[in-house]
């Protein structure tokens, strides 16, 4: 009887044993990849992240007349690199309050062209993508722009939209808004008069033509 019940003792003992066993993976199988290791970018995926960098439409830059192209004078000139007073642009230098103790002119102008603008890292960006310049210090804004929270854009809401550049409402030299004046407040409608008054008699918006 002992005898008899061997092989069925034997056979449950391999199929408890053999699962756990490792086994040699062929070389024909799939190997999991190397962490940090990356597959090379196939021309669909390179596609695929240049067309998910939006376009911005902005108006053009509010470039000084008589000023740029910058290469009129500084083409001939060799670059010096060196902080110092300048002997042009003397106002632009007078009133310079940008990071006044850490920025100089060739943080951001290119002095190699000075038609163009220099980011951190090298890069030649033209006038009408300042905004680039900007982001690099001023990200959250740069956040808040992009997405029309702050300044101002106009167009269709889910179509086309024409963006103000950052130096379209802040001088680059010294980007602090002045302080204003308030506006009187609004008029109860208690104490409203105007409509006794002719057309002509209305007073018309301080403002002026707002754009």
């Amino acid at each position: 009887m002992k005898l008899n019940k061997l092989p069925i003792t034997t056979l449950l003992l391999a199929l408890v044993i053999l699962p756990g066993l490792p086994c040699r993976a062929s070389s024909d199988h799939h190997q999991p990849a190397t962490p940090g290791a990356s597959a090379a970018a196939s021309p669909e995926s390179t596609e695929a992240v240049e067309e998910a960098v939006p376009e911005y439409f902005v108006m053009p830059p509010p470039l000084s007349d008589g000023i740029f192209p910058c290469s009129e004078c500084h083409a001939d000139m060799e670059a010096n690199p060196n902080r110092r007073e300048l002997e042009e642009h003397t106002e632009i230098a007078k009133s310079f309050n940008h990071a006044r103790q850490e920025r100089w002119c060739l943080d951001c102008h290119n002095p190699d062209d000075r038609d163009k603008l220099r980011l951190a890292n090298g890069t030649l960006i033209d006038f009408d993508k300042s905004y680039y310049l900007c982001g690099q210090c001023h990200g959250t804004i740069f956040r808040d722009w992009k997405a029309g929270v702050h300044g101002k854009r106009t167009g269709e809401w889910n179509g086309k939209k024409i963006y103000r550049l950052c130096v379209q409402c802040h001088n680059p030299h010294h980007p602090r808004f002045a302080p204003l004046t308030p506006m009187p407040p609004p008029t109860p409608p208690a104490e409203i008069t105007l409509e006794k008054l002719a057309p002509a008699e209305i007073p018309r918006n301080p403002l002026g033509n707002l754009q």
